[in-house]
């Protein structure tokens, strides 16, 4: 198993060699969902977990109060603490509508979000339209390649083909959003939602695995935590809890293969 910094030097994308680089140096693999709907709360806790984290994922359509000077706050906390941005918009479009959505509107995504991902379900078209906003803005998409929750139907035929899309354009794609090592390709990133440091379900059918299950065993390389963060009574604190645990998961796994 190649470590985060080796992998660095195999990568094409600018973002994804950014991201490792990030990784290494803040010894995190902790991305943070901050699934929050008001400007002070999303400020408050990228500021409050930002040292822990490499990356910070947002729904910015879901933010009630919405406006210009979050999006510089979020870039003056990000340079601060050194992270990056994710917006988790699940794109999927046909590529022109895509590619509206991603650079125009009122969020301007491409302008501010490093990274942002896509259901592969409309085909090669989304990633073209994605590629053509984002790519000369040195940012990067990832696939939706499987997602955490119970009974969902990125599997089989459909996974394979997000694989086959994502090899064609590993200029832009760099990685999936999985809740395990999909490919033996070590300049792919792989993303995985739903942890939490104790494994279950919640009531709409969420399935949590916890940082040991999906860094040492699934062989993923970021941990997603978002309420069992952004909820706690101390975010801090519980957020350098996952970036231990997620950070420990993967240097047992560098241990085991040595």
């Amino acid at each position: 198993m190649l470590t985060y910094s080796a992998r660095i030097r195999l990568c094409q994308n600018p973002i994804a060699k950014k991201l490792l680089e990030i990784v290494e140096l803040k010894k995190t693999n902790l991305c943070v969902a901050a699934d929050v709907t008001t400007k002070a709360e999303l400020i408050k806790i990228a500021d409050e977990i930002g040292s822990h984290i490499c990356l910070l994922k947002t729904h910015i359509d879901i933010i009630v109060d919405f406006d210009a000077d979050l999006i510089i706050q979020l870039q003056r906390l990000a340079k601060k603490h050194n992270f990056l941005i994710f917006e988790d918009r699940k794109f999927a479009d046909i590529g022109n509508t895509v590619a509206h959505q991603y650079g125009g509107g009122i969020y301007h995504i491409a302008d501010w979000a490093h990274i942002t991902n896509a259901h592969a379900v409309p085909g090669p078209g989304i990633i073209a339209g994605l590629k053509k906003i984002g790519l000369p803005k040195n940012n990067g998409l990832l696939l939706i390649a499987e997602m955490s929750s119970e009974g969902a139907l990125a599997a089989g035929d459909y996974q394979n083909a997000t694989l086959k899309m994502a090899e064609a354009n590993q200029d832009f794609v760099i990685g999936f959003i999985t809740t395990k090592k999909l490919l033996n390709n070590p300049t792919f990133i792989n993303f995985t939602p739903g942890v939490k440091l104790e494994s279950g379900f919640d009531t709409l059918g969420q399935q949590y695995l916890t940082p040991e299950k999906v860094i040492y065993e699934n062989k993923s390389d970021i941990i997603i935590v978002g309420r069992g963060i952004y909820e706690a009574e101390n975010p801090k604190v519980q957020a350098e809890k996952y970036r231990t645990a997620g950070w420990n998961a993967y240097e047992k796994s560098l241990e085991i293969k040595s």
